[in-house]
C-alpha cells in the first residue's frame, strides 16, 4: 500500500520555500561534552541551565542549553543571535559533515530524489555554496525572472555571487552517552539533536519583488506548496523593517499562489522561542493555509500563544495523548485548518474535521507512508531514490505502539469527537539512526504529498 501511494504522490508538482542553509554537523561524544563543561565549570553551567537562556549570546548560554537537551533527550533548536560567536564555534568543533539544511532545502532534495514530477524550490538567498547542496536532478527547478519572464533553472545555474550563506550548527547526540556534571552523572535517554540556528540580520524570509508578480503563474503549475522558515523572522531590524512587514509580505505570497486556483498550502511550523513573534506567525498565517505540521513541543507553544496555558503546560509536563488530541481540536477549530499533523518520537497524528474528503483509513495510509519514509531516512541518513522506501518498510513499529493505540482510543471515548476525524499510528523507530536531521520534515512531506495524491484521485484537488 505504501509503495503504491508513493507512486501516486510522485505524479505531483510541488513548490517549497523559503529557508535553506548549510548544516554543519558534529557527532557528540562524552569527551567533547566533558571538555565543554570543564571550560566553564559545572557550577556555572548548572546556574545558567536554571536561567534557561532563550537565545545564545555567549558560549555559556550554548553549553547550558546543550546539557539541558542531553539530560532530557529532547531535540531542541536555540537561536544564535550574536554573529561574533561564529569563530568560537569554528575553533571548538571539527564539523563531521556539511550538507543541505533548512526545511525548504531538505524537502526540495527529498522530493527531487523521490522523482516527483516537478519540484520548484525558492529561497531568497542562493550563494554558490548553498546552490551546490541541491541534488543535481532534472526535475528540480529554481524560479528566476529574466527579461520580464519567468524561467525555471536548476539551482546550480541560478546562484548569485554575493548572497549571504546561513550556517546552522547541529549537534547530534546518541542515547546512552554518559558524562558528569559536577557530582551528577547524566546518561542521555534518547537520540536526538541540538540545533544552534543562525538568526542574523543579513538572512531574511521573503520573495524578491521581481518574482512576486509570477507567484500566481507558479500556483497554476503546482498541486501543492510547502512553506517554512518563518521562525527566522526577527521582531525588528536595524533598517526599520519589522516582523509585521515580513508577515504582511508572507500573507501576500500565499494569496498570490492561490489566486488562479485553490492550490493546497502546507505550513511546516518550527519552534519560535519569542512568544510575541509566535503569536504573530500563528494569527497571520495559520488562517490562510490548509495544513500545518508540527511536533508535540510546538503544539504546546502554539496553544500557549493562543491563551491555553494550562493545557500547554500539561503537554509539556506529561506529554499525554489525550491532551494533544484536545489541543489539536482547539487548533483546527480556532484557525479553521483543513488538516493538522502532529509528529512525535512514538506516534504521528492527523486531526481533521468530519467533512474531510478522505476517510480515516485513507488518512491512516498517508501517515503510514510518512513514518516509513522517515524510517528509511533514519536508517540510511538520506533517501536518494523511491526504491529506498523498502528500507523503511522493514523497520518495526516502536515498542510503545500498542500503548499509543490504547491511550488514543481512550482519549476518543472521553472526548467529543464526532465532529472530527482523528487518526494515529505508531512510528517506525530506528534504534540507532544514522542521522535524525530532517526526520520531521520528511514525515510532513510524506504526509502532505500523499494526502494531496489521494485528494486528486477523488477529484477533490
Amino acid at each position: 500500500m505504501v509503495r503504491e501511494l508513493l507512486e501516486k504522490a510522485r505524479e505531483l508538482s510541488i513548490y517549497t520555500a523559503y529557508n535553506t542553509n548549510v548544516d554543519a554537523i558534529v557527532y557528540l561524544n562524552d569527551e567533547i561534552i566533558q571538555k565543554l563543561i570543564a571550560e566553564f565549570g559545572a557550577e556555572a553551567v548548572r546556574r545558567r541551565m536554571d536561567e534557561y537562556p532563550r537565545e545564545i549570546n555567549e558560549p555559556l548560554d550554548f553549553v547550558a542549553r546543550l546539557v539541558h537537551a542531553l539530560k532530557t533527550g529532547k531535540p531542541m533548536a536555540v537561536p544564535l543571535v550574536n554573529e561574533e560567536l561564529q569563530p568560537w564555534f569554528d575553533s571548538h568543533f571539527n564539523y563531521d559533515v556539511e550538507r543541505m539544511g533548512g526545511q525548504a532545502g531538505i524537502i526540495a532534495n527529498l522530493l527531487a530524489n523521490l522523482d516527483f514530477r516537478e519540484v520548484l524550490v525558492y529561497t531568497p538567498h542562493l550563494a554558490k555554496r548553498q546552490a551546490e547542496m541541491f541534488v543535481k536532478k532534472p526535475n528540480l527547478f529554481y524560479p528566476v525572472v529574466e527579461d520580464g519572464k519567468l524561467l525555471l533553472k536548476h539551482p546550480w545555474e541560478a546562484y548569485r555571487e554575493n548572497d549571504p550563506v546561513k550556517v546552522n550548527r547541529i549537534f547530534e547526540f546518541r542515547a546512552g552517552t554518559t558524562f558528569r556534571l559536577g557530582s551528577e552523572t547524566i546518561t542521555v535517554p534518547f537520540s536526538g539533536r541540538f540545533i544552534v540556528s543562525a538568526r542574523f540580520e543579513s538572512i531574511r524570509i521573503y520573495t524578491e519583488p521581481a518574482l512576486k508578480p509570477f507567484l500566481p503563474e507558479i500556483g497554476q503549475r503546482i498541486d501543492g506548496a510547502i512553506l517554512s522558515g518563518y521562525q527566522g523572522i526577527k521582531l525588528r531590524y536595524s533598517d526599520g523593517k519589522d516582523a509585521n512587514y515580513y508577515l504582511r509580505e508572507a500573507k501576500k505570497d500565499i494569496l498570490l499562489l492561490k489566486r488562479e486556483k485553490d492550490v493546497k498550502v502546507h505550513l511546516e511550523f518550527a519552534s519560535i522561542q519569542n512568544r510575541e513573534l509566535r503569536k504573530k506567525v500563528i494569527y497571520n498565517l495559520f488562517p490562510l493555509v490548509d495544513s500545518v505540521g508540527m511536533d508535540e513541543a510546538e503544539i504546546a507553544y502554539v496553544l500557549s500563544a493562543l491563551g491555553y496555558d494550562k493545557l500547554a503546560d500539561r503537554i509539556f509536563t506529561y506529554n499525554r495523548i489525550e491532551d494533544t488530541v484536545l489541543g489539536g481540536k482547539i487548533l483546527i477549530d480556532e484557525m479553521n485548518l483543513e488538516l493538522l499533523q502532529i509528529h512525535t518520537i512514538y506516534y504521528i497524528m492527523y486531526i481533521a474535521h468530519a467533512d474531510n474528503p478522505l476517510s480515516e483509513a485513507e488518512l491512516r495510509n498517508s501517515l503510514e507512508l510518512a513514518t516509513t519514509l522517515a524510517a528509511s531516512r533514519a536508517s540510511l541518513g538520506d533517501v536518494t531514490s523511491p526504491d529506498q522506501i523498502s528500507v523503511g518498510m522493514s523497520v518495526p513499529y516502536n515498542e510503545r505502539g500498542e500503548y499509543v493505540k490504547l491511550r488514543f482510543e481512550e482519549a476518543k471515548r472521553k472526548q467529543r469527537s464526532r465532529e472530527y476525524k482523528l487518526v494515529i499510528i505508531p512510528t517506525r523507530l530506528v534504534p540507532k539512526p544514522v542521522s535524525t536531521v530532517g526526520l520531521g520534515d520528511t514525515i510532513s512531506t510524506g504526509a502532505f504529498t500523499s494526502y494531496l495524491a489521494m485528494l486528486k484521485e477523488k477529484g477533490a484537488l
